[in-house]
């Protein structure tokens, strides 16, 4: 286990509860449905939302205020030390790829190289390794212009390309680290981060597959849009509709940028990094052995992300040509966007503390035994309930894995990481009009109401199914 995520542990473990069962269980019902209430209908910002949920369940439960408040400051603290540096981190590195002209790189690297018939799973890919390091809303925005201009010149539908690209983006959002909602529940449910990352890909490999290509082919034929014209093959440097530099797939880059080559191996160095460190924890038992120190060191997520941020800064931003200037102003503007983000993921650690100290934890870890229930079936269960009510995949993530924090003692790694992927997959449910995403979609596409449902709707439900049956099977030799 990583040290930058063990430290959560501490707090963590289970407590005797601190009232009846019925008085616990409502007041988490209470808690939740207050944040909610707050997100849904009051329109306040999750992070307000997530603190008047961990008081609510505070005081429902009989503790006392100063108590409550202390738990939440414990949770918020511990997890905004770790989770949060990951965010900011990971946003830097994402930044100076997109700012460097790496994803554009990479983009037409692997779509110009593609027939019409392997288009649709050539946006895949690209979706998949943009959407390793970086949002999903940042992600889109870079791929919107390439979406159509390949659209366009291939003849095929806007749905059946575009589809594709969404799935990977949105696969790598909900399963794998360092996207904030699997490192959340990796930390909250004090999971292996390398074992989970390396289940995670191998989840969304046949997801991205099933609900991208797959289910993009059924979707062309359901919705057919007019592809728009706003980013002709002559708008090269166009500005899209949500800001900066439009990609395109034109083989004349505007600025000098960082080889295929360069660019994959500053994406992939923090991925290989955290998994070798997983794989050598298992092939070399001996702590005393260098290569199993070194990976202690360099495998650790903060350490791995850091690493590939300086690395990034010389492959990327040298091989771009930027001066130390642009690169110093990159990295600067990388971190406000995902502010917000932050807070919200280290208020959910308050939550989830204020939930374990009352000792709710405990209560349903005894119920499930009891019942003989699926801890991973009931994980996603919960995701997607919170998500259909919330919109949010993070703060269904959070308060998903916040609740199943006492069903997972006594796990193994492997076990407690399909429990951290259930979650994952039940947080990407069926996205509609409560959800920022979907409006997101709509606009970019040009699509009504009825057609975001049928297409990016769907296309998130089926990754959630997907990926739940495919880690199911996963826990059957696990």
């Amino acid at each position: 286990m990583t040290s930058a995520l063990t430290h959560l542990a501490a707090g963590t473990e289970l407590v005797e509860p601190v009232a009846g069962g019925a008085q616990l269980v409502l007041a988490a019902l209470a808690g939740i449905a207050l944040i909610v209430l707050l997100i849904t209908i009051v329109k306040l910002h999750p992070f307000l939302a997530l603190i008047f949920g961990a008081l609510t369940v505070g005081i429902a439960a009989g503790e006392n205020i100063s108590d409550v408040l202390a738990s939440f400051s414990s949770g918020f603290g511990s997890t905004a030390a770790s989770v949060g540096i990951l965010i900011a981190l990971g946003a830097m590195f994402a930044k100076l790829l997109a700012d460097s002209g790496g994803a554009d790189e990479i983009v037409d690297t692997i779509v110009g190289h593609a027939s019409p018939r392997t288009l649709p799973w050539a946006m895949a890919l690209v979706g998949a390794i943009i959407g390793l390091p970086m949002f999903f809303e940042i992600g889109l925005v870079l791929l919107m212009p390439v979406i159509y201009l390949v659209a366009r010149r291939s003849q095929l539908s806007l749905i059946t390309i575009g589809i594709p690209a969404l799935a990977g983006l949105s696969a790598m959002h909900g399963f794998v680290p360092p996207h904030p909602g699997p490192v959340a529940a990796i930390s909250l449910l004090n999971a292996d981060l390398g074992v989970t990352l390396a289940l995670g890909v191998l989840v969304a490999i046949p997801t991205i597959v099933v609900a991208g290509p797959l289910f993009g082919k059924l979707a062309g034929r359901w919705v057919v849009l007019e592809v728009p014209d706003r980013f002709d093959a002559a708008d090269t440097a166009g500005t899209n509709p949500g800001g900066g530099t439009a990609a395109t797939i034109t083989a004349t880059p505007t600025k000098t940028r960082p080889t295929f080559a360069i660019t994959m191996f500053s994406v992939l160095l923090p991925v290989a990094l955290m998994m070798g460190k997983a794989l050598v924890d298992i092939f070399v038992e001996d702590t005393s052995h260098l290569l199993r120190q070194t990976f202690d060191i360099v495998g650790q997520p903060l350490m791995a992300l850091l690493i590939a941020v300086v690395v990034g800064m010389f492959t990327l931003g040298g091989g771009a040509k930027m001066t130390r200037d642009q690169i110093v102003k990159c990295i600067e503007s990388s971190l406000p966007p995902v502010a917000g983000i932050i807070l919200i993921v280290a208020a959910g650690g308050g939550f989830k503390q204020v939930l374990v100290d009352t000792g709710i934890g405990t209560l349903l870890a005894e119920w499930a035994k009891g019942a003989n229930l699926s801890v991973t079936l009931l994980a996603w269960v919960l995701a997607v309930l919170i998500r259909l009510a919330t919109g949010s995949a993070t703060v269904a993530t959070i308060t998903a894995s916040s609740l199943m924090l006492g069903l997972v003692e006594g796990m193994s790694a492997g076990e407690v990481s399909l429990v951290v992927l259930a979650v994952g997959a039940g947080s990407l449910f069926f996205s509609h009009v409560n959800d920022a995403g979907f409006w997101l979609v709509k606009e970019y596409f040009g699509m009504t109401v009825g057609q975001t449902i049928k297409s990016w709707s769907l296309m998130e439900t089926a990754l959630s199914v997907t990926g739940l049956v495919v880690v199911l099977l996963l826990g059957l030799v696990i």
